[in-house]
């Protein structure tokens, strides 16, 4: 039994996507694609933060990008304060550059309020983190104690990103608006940077990426995310069971937003900058199409979909034979996935159907979504 749980393990898709995500490195050895294959696992990661808001939570959100813009831009005020431009303007304390050229002549030069907190990089980071799930919440609770529901979630959070990428273009003595963040010091740990063309911070990203993997799947499996699959599958019912629908929408909201926020970390160690392009609804809808591609009701699925994709847009878009015909050509894609495969590309393979434990949370669970939750709900005690 042992030997044939340890094969299971072994064989399991999670297993293999994270040993397959190790390997890259030991073969590539231009800095050049390191960096671009760790800019594909950060998208991966975010592509988990929209499969389980939306493949099991039953959210769409439209507004992805600002949870990943703000945890991007939190991380990079951080390693802005940190960087040589910033602590050479011959203040006493760390001056962003943008700042010192907005500041009228004649005025003092100051550090604006909302920059203070930022020059500890930790700080940064764990704002990253906070900032997009307490706004997910906010935004949850009037959304879902509202009873807004359906396509107006999606609308609401569309113009969310419309709404927040304005801001930050206007606010340009605070944000150096369309320019964004750029000049950015290496992330820092113990003395050691990560230099975003090197090996370690490829690792750096590849295994932030297999823990959150290994983390959004283990809450898939907990108490909560068989209420996320019920409610996906039948919100009345779930209610009569006496559980608080929208406190576990608003939950869902503010974990996948705080994944979010770590995706905008990882973007900024790989690419050094910070700018409202990565904020704009263009990220935000490439991020669902990523997930249906791979298969929304799988977290394998949702995190090869967002690889595969990048990739082959990277390869079509620097083509010089297919350069006026490359969007045409992923668009065709996008279709040919949609009609034949609506399960996404997770559904094409029999090894993504299994599952060391449990099946629910992987490609073929879209049955499962249907009825296995409500099944297994149905052994859980109401809410008194």
């Amino acid at each position: 039994m042992n030997l044939v749980k340890l094969k299971r393990f072994i064989l399991s898709p999670y297993t293999l996507f994270i040993v397959a995500i190790l390997i890259p490195p030991l073969f590539v050895v231009d800095p050049f694609w390191v960096n671009r294959l760790s800019l594909y696992l950060v998208f991966s990661v975010l592509a988990l933060s929209m499969s389980l808001c939306w493949g099991y939570a039953g959210i769409l959100s439209l507004g992805h990008g600002v949870f990943f813009g703000l945890g991007a831009y939190c991380m990079a005020m951080s390693l802005k304060l940190l960087s040589p431009d910033s602590l050479t303007q011959g203040t006493p304390f760390p001056l962003p550059d943008f700042i010192v050229w907005n500041t009228p002549p004649g005025e003092a030069l100051k550090l604006p309020w909302l920059w203070v907190p930022f020059q500890n990089q930790w700080f940064g980071l764990v704002a990253a983190l906070l900032v997009p799930a307490l706004f997910a919440a906010l935004v949850g609770w009037f959304v879902f104690y509202g009873s807004v529901s359906g396509v107006f979630i999606s609308i609401i959070t569309l113009s969310m990103v419309v709404i927040l990428n304005l801001v930050i273009i206007d606010q340009q003595p605070l944000t150096n608006g369309f320019n964004g963040l750029n000049n950015l010091a290496m992330f820092n740990v113990g003395g050691f940077e990560f230099d975003p063309y090197g090996l370690p911070t490829y690792y750096l990203i590849a295994i932030a990426c297999a823990l959150t993997l290994l983390g959004t799947r283990w809450l898939t499996q907990t108490k909560a995310g068989l209420i996320f699959k019920a409610i996906q599958a039948d919100e009345q019912r779930v209610k009569y069971f006496g559980y608080d629908i929208a406190a576990y929408k608003i939950f869902a909201l503010s974990v996948s937003a705080m994944i979010a926020g770590l995706a905008g970390v990882l973007f900024v160690i790989n690419s050094q900058y910070a700018s409202p392009t990565i904020m704009d609804v263009t990220l935000s809808i490439a991020i669902v199409i990523w997930v249906a591609v791979g298969g929304r009701d799988s977290l394998i699925g949702a995190a090869v979909g967002a690889i595969a994709i990048n990739a082959i847009q990277n390869v079509l878009s620097e083509s010089e034979s297919l350069i006026n015909v490359w969007r045409l050509l992923l668009g065709i894609l996008f279709l040919l996935v949609v009609m034949f495969l609506p399960k996404g590309l997770a559904s094409l393979g029999s090894l993504l159907q299994r599952s060391p434990s449990v099946t629910t949370d992987t490609a073929t669970p879209v049955e499962a979504v249907d009825s296995q939750p409500l099944k297994l709900l149905s052994q859980v005690e109401p809410r008194k």
